[in-house]
């Protein structure tokens, strides 16, 4: 049995290559320029107008400190589901795995692939490994399935989705839509069958993955199915304490997420509409399931200048925040996993 658990985990790192790495960048960073083209000299001469006072520094210093709020989330989610098995450290270094993975794959795809073998080479037994993956997916998506609905009933629909061209707002409401549906869909099934129905499930997406088109996908919808019935028997038993800590932790987490823009533009100017920001974020948030791209690089300087620029009052200054926003949220965690990765490779599977 090891040397077929060896070559799974040689075949799953296999994805993890280093132009990966530069890909999602060179993505982000073309389409900044291509939206961008002309405005360097407005965002020189936006710059130089904004007073580097002590609130500058301290709403940027907010910013790194709700991003960091969001990863503290994480890391207490994660240990919470392991039942304090994982330490603090080694619950933070799974969530740093999983970011870097995360950020390297395209939207739809997340880093979920290879989160079940960092919990397990922590520690972890496999079966448990998977019921705690199993388990932030389903909180994940429930902190949308929830949330949208509410932010939808208190900010009105042409607020929520207004941008400058008609045509434009409507089509990303109809990406918002589409995105929603496969998360609320996706939180229905994987409910249904962790503490209902976890057999019937598991003979479900078999059955799915036989079909011709599908075929070549069957091995590892075999093997996803499996991991719904193991991870069934863990979690269905877990008290109320249990998920209620997990639930609290997932919504503080993203919720910090979100609030690293409203800091960024406290930084630049005043702010008067905290809930909007915070609830386009979320819609953001949704449309980047269907990006094809790593990390939903392209598309998220996309939306952030069509669902953010209009909060923006110098013209300028829709650049340098969009550039500040990636750096903080996502161009780090490709630093720091760059830094991370290669020495857990290799302090978890030999030089080889």
């Amino acid at each position: 049995m090891q040397p077929m658990a060896n070559e799974q985990n040689q075949a799953a790192f296999s994805s993890v290559k280093s132009y990966k790495v530069i890909f999602p960048v060179l993505i982000g960073l073309g389409v900044v320029v291509y939206m961008f083209w002309g405005e360097t000299h407005s965002m020189t001469s936006a710059l130089q107008n904004v007073k580097m006072s002590w609130q500058f520094w301290g709403f940027l210093l907010l910013a790194v400190l709700f991003m960091l709020g969001r990863d503290a989330g994480y890391v207490w989610r994660i240990r919470t589901l392991s039942d304090n098995q994982l330490t603090w450290l080694q619950s933070l270094r799974i969530i740093i795995l999983w970011e870097f993975t995360s950020a390297i794959t395209p939207s739809a795809v997340g880093g979920t692939s290879l989160a079940i073998l960092y919990v397990n080479k922590e520690g972890v037994n496999l079966g448990k490994s998977s019921a705690m993956v199993m388990a932030t997916s389903l909180l994940d998506e429930l902190y949308f399935v929830l949330m949208f609905p509410l932010l939808w009933l208190v900010i009105p629909n042409d607020m929520l989705f207004h941008v400058s061209s008609s045509a434009v707002g409507q089509g990303l409401m109809v990406v918002t839509l589409v995105g929603y549906s496969i998360k609320l869909a996706w939180v229905l099934i994987l409910a249904y069958g962790l503490f209902f129905n976890p057999q019937g499930l598991r003979w479900l997406i078999v059955t799915i993955f036989s079909l011709p088109f599908l075929r070549r996908w069957k091995n590892g919808a075999i093997k996803t199915g499996d991991e719904v019935v193991i991870s069934a028997r863990e979690l269905r038993v877990k008290p109320f304490g249990f998920w209620f800590k997990s639930s609290l932790a997932t919504f503080l987490s993203w919720s910090s997420r979100y609030l690293v823009v409203n800091a960024l533009f406290m930084a630049f100017f005043a702010v008067h509409d905290h809930l909007l920001i915070f609830g386009r974020q979320l819609v953001m948030w949704i449309m980047m399931l269907v990006s094809p791209t790593p990390g939903g690089s392209g598309f998220a300087e996309f939306v952030f200048k069509e669902f953010l620029g209009d909060f923006i009052p110098v013209a300028g200054l829709t650049l340098a925040l969009a550039l500040l926003w990636r750096i903080i949220t996502y161009y780090l965690y490709l630093i720091v996993g760059v830094v991370v990765v290669p020495g857990w490779i290799k302090n978890k599977f030999g030089k080889k």
